[in-house]
């Protein structure tokens, strides 16, 4: 046992370039700082006890208000031939004095309405005492109510509201909600006792659990699955695709990498293959069990004594237009920013920032941005937002001069200060930062604490000085590591806190950045539910390897199913030097992603791996800039629909059943479906949902279905849906020197002479608008765009 304890709690340790340590990781399930807390432990332990939702003793279906009766449980244990058996047992109260506390406590119950697709289930587990605020997870702190699509009716099984899109209908004895869609169609329902009666199983339905550790409550809030339901969503993910099956903990979580459970971004959100959509409105350490224990079983264990969900009815664009209505849309980014971004880890001086720029536009590479990472300062990784002034002589004249040539410039920081760095002691002594239980800071290194307006404020003032010298963007690192156990200004703990924190720190640089800027455009790795409203999020730091970069499109495709328009990802990886046959295969990859940087451990410029690569690297990055009509209306009908640019084949073909298994490809925006080569190949097995699909490289046109298909001249298949238009641009060095009053329109149809039409959003206006090229190859209304077209394709 010593051997193994000691075992558990190794750590790797490699030496990389420059001396960065870049193999530490967190030993998962070792009990070490900030592991993500499992709270299901809660819901299986013989100390606890339980209480069971049974019948619904009080409803007013006007306010949609009531009280549920709870019946206490305790686990017992019963031995039966050499098995130790578990399960759930009716027990008398256990309190002292016994006229004080109730044996089966009535609690309030409520469910309203937000729109004629949502609804609003709370519950408590007990008196709430806290004031509750506005919430920084939804739109204007509070969700709005809607009392006008839902029609009540009093039927015989108890209480039924109907809107156009489903039918709710709420049970007394027992107590249940059933959710249905407008075709009748039973979606879930919540699972009672009396559901589980017929299996050997112990289940826990939908419960709270009372902790006999310190008498805090749980909320279980468990529902069912049917035969053959999948389960998608919950954050940047790197397991599975469907979750269904899994046991998925939302703490944010500095992952280490994107092969592991953990993630920089757990979102509270998930949308199930029958039609619905579930945002579990909390703060606190949730842990959901979707079928893992028992498979018809979805339970949604919740660390706080009172439950908050929203459910939404609909397609997946229509739940991810719901859920995004009341936590927000992401703004549409400036134009410069769907641009290539160079960087590495790290470009320590004026000099290498000069040289970069210099080397991009001599090698003709396309690019808009030039990041500067850990060394911009005196100290590499001290964080005191202050150039080296031995390495950057003059910096903002540096900026001004990129800026001149087309590059917007990036800087990284972090909000955690280690005691050598000048700014800790003015943090601490004006409590700026995150306390422990004694008034002390609970790490080492102080920690900002942004529940505090004054931190904000000093943080601000910090970020705004380097905007004002012409920074155009600042790199949100980290932020997965607030103190668990911390004390905040909030008046909170870290256990509602510490997932706040992402979504705070997103919020202090966004608003900061468009104070200045005129946009609230970042670079952010860490998240939570309504982070989206602050785009944009890249995806950690992927290893070197065909397995890291198949794991990166799986946490792209979840995020985007979680609300997130915008994405990124380090094309080649991150942890050690990219192999060269690796990076050429990512690069395709990360030129039809909606934000692209190559970074990581040097070199990362194309120029370093010799002429054929570089030429490789040229021919993606130009596609991607003669694409940039196609990337920027795509965006735009991504930001008002609440939709991901990286896109589940299934959210735009939900009646295609094939559609819903694919997790290795994916749709850029909505016509173009992009397969990434995972591996050293040059072709690959292709699901193509129902319909013609026209190959963007070859001309060659396949059907729906699965294809053995060839990669082109550019390390990917990509293909174009039927009857699309593709609006292309001249090639540019930089979005700069685009001329957008010149767009080629490409058609891509399988009968030649059809109609067909694509979406096209100009710099500077306000509206999307759909451009038809019509039969007799001309554009619909072409003088009201003002704008001169050519086209191609027919």
């Amino acid at each position: 046992m010593g051997f193994l304890k000691r075992y558990k709690t190794m750590l790797i340790v490699c030496v990389g370039v420059f001396g960065h340590e870049i193999g530490f990781a967190q030993w998962q399930n070792s009990g070490v700082l900030n592991e993500p807390p499992d709270v299901s432990e809660d819901f299986t332990d013989v100390r606890n006890t339980y209480y069971l939702a049974d019948d619904l003793t009080s409803f007013d279906p006007n306010s949609g208000k009531g009280t549920i009766q709870f019946k206490r449980h305790n686990l017992t244990t019963r031995q039966a031939f050499n098995n130790m058996l578990v399960g759930l047992s009716p027990v008398e109260a256990n309190e002292f004095p016994t006229t004080e506390y109730a044996a089966s406590p009535e609690h309030p119950f409520s469910i309203e309405f937000v729109s004629a697709k949502a609804l609003r289930i709370r519950l408590t587990s007990g008196p709430q005492f806290a004031k509750s605020g506005e919430s920084l997870m939804l739109v204007g702190g509070k969700a709005p109510v809607d009392k006008t699509s839902w029609r009540y009716a009093k039927v015989a099984e108890g209480h039924e509201y109907t809107s156009q899109f489903g039918r709710i209908v709420i049970t007394e004895k027992p107590w249940h909600i059933y959710i249905y869609d407008a075709t009748g169609k039973l979606l879930t329902h919540t699972v009672h006792k009396n559901d589980v009666k017929n299996t050997y199983t112990p289940v826990t339905p939908f419960s709270y659990v009372r902790k006999a550790e310190d008498y805090s409550r749980s909320m279980d809030a468990v529902f069912n699955l049917s035969p053959g339901e999948k389960i998608f969503g919950c954050g940047e993910s790197f397991k599975a695709f469907d979750k269904r099956g899994q046991k998925v903990t939302l703490w944010t979580d500095d992952a280490n990498g994107v092969q592991n459970e953990s993630m920089y971004k757990p979102i509270p959100f998930y949308m199930s293959s029958r039609g619905y959509g579930v945002f579990m409105h909390h703060s606190s350490p949730i842990t959901c069990d979707f079928g893992k224990y028992f498979n018809s079983a979805n339970s949604m264990m919740i660390g706080d004594d009172e439950l908050d969900l929203f459910v939404f009815i609909g397609t997946p664009k229509e739940i991810l237009d719901e859920y995004t209505d009341l936590t927000g849309k992401a703004p549409m980014p400036p134009l410069w920013s769907f641009g290539f971004w160079m960087s590495r880890i790290t470009y320590f001086s004026e000099a290498d920032g000069r040289k970069v720029a210099a080397n991009l536009r001599k090698h003709k590479i396309p690019s808009d941005v030039i990041h500067f990472d850990t060394g911009w300062f005196g100290v590499d990784w001290r964080c005191d937002y202050q150039f080296a002034t031995d390495r950057f002589v003059d910096a903002p004249k540096m900026i001004k001069d990129l800026n001149k040539d087309g590059f917007e410039i990036c800087l990284w920081q972090l909000p955690y200060f280690t005691p050598q760095n000048t700014l800790f002691k003015e943090l601490v002594e004006n409590d700026l930062v995150v306390k422990d239980k004694k008034g002390n800071i609970p790490y080492e290194d102080a920690v900002l604490d942004f529940s505090n307006p004054e931190t904000v404020k000093w943080y601000q003032n910090k970020i705004g000085n380097l905007l004002d010298e012409g920074v155009a963007v600042i790199k949100v690192d980290f932020g997965e590591a607030a103190p668990a156990t911390g004390i905040y200004k909030s008046g909170k703990t870290g256990f509602y806190e510490h997932n706040l924190f992402p979504l705070r720190y997103n919020k202090a640089v966004a608003d900061i950045t468009k104070e200045k800027t005129g946009h609230g455009f970042i670079w952010a790795r860490s998240a939570w539910a309504g982070s989206q409203r602050y785009p944009v999020h890249w995806g950690g730091d992927p290893a070197t390897t065909n397995s890291a970069m198949a794991s990166t499109l799986r946490a792209g495709l979840s995020f985007g199913l979680s609300g997130f328009s915008f994405w990124s990802h380090d094309i080649g990886g991150f942890v050690t030097a990219t192999p060269e046959n690796l990076y050429r295969r990512w690069t395709p990859f990360g030129m039809l992603t909606s934000h692209v940087r190559s970074h990581g451990e040097p070199p990362t410029e194309p120029w370093e791996f010799g002429k054929d690569f570089m030429d490789a690297f040229r021919l993606a990055d130009n596609m991607r800039y003669q694409l940039m009509p196609y990337i920027y209306a795509q965006a735009k009908h991504s930001s008002e629909n609440g939709l991901p640019m990286v896109r589940a084949l299934f959210v735009e073909f939900p009646d295609d059943p094939g559609s819903w298994l694919v997790d290795d490809q994916y749709l850029f925006g909505s016509d173009i479906l992009v397969a990434p080569l995972f591996e050293d190949v040059t072709s690959r097995d292709v699901y193509l949902p129902k319909g013609d699909w026209i190959d963007y490289q070859t001309g060659k046109t396949y059907s729906g279905g699965w294809h053995h298909i060839d990669a082109g001249k550019i390390p990917v298949v990509m293909l174009v849906r039927d009857g699309s238009v593709i609006p292309h641009i001249k090639l540019a060095q930089s979005t700069k020197e685009m001329d957008w009053s010149k767009l080629e329109l490409k058609v891509f149809s399988k009968n030649k002479g059809g109609e067909a039409k694509g979406y096209v959003y100009l710099p500077g206006k306000e509206k999307l608008e759909t451009v038809t090229v019509g039969k007799d190859g001309k554009v619909v209304n072409a003088a009201s765009y003002g704008v001169s077209w050519q086209i191609s394709g027919l």
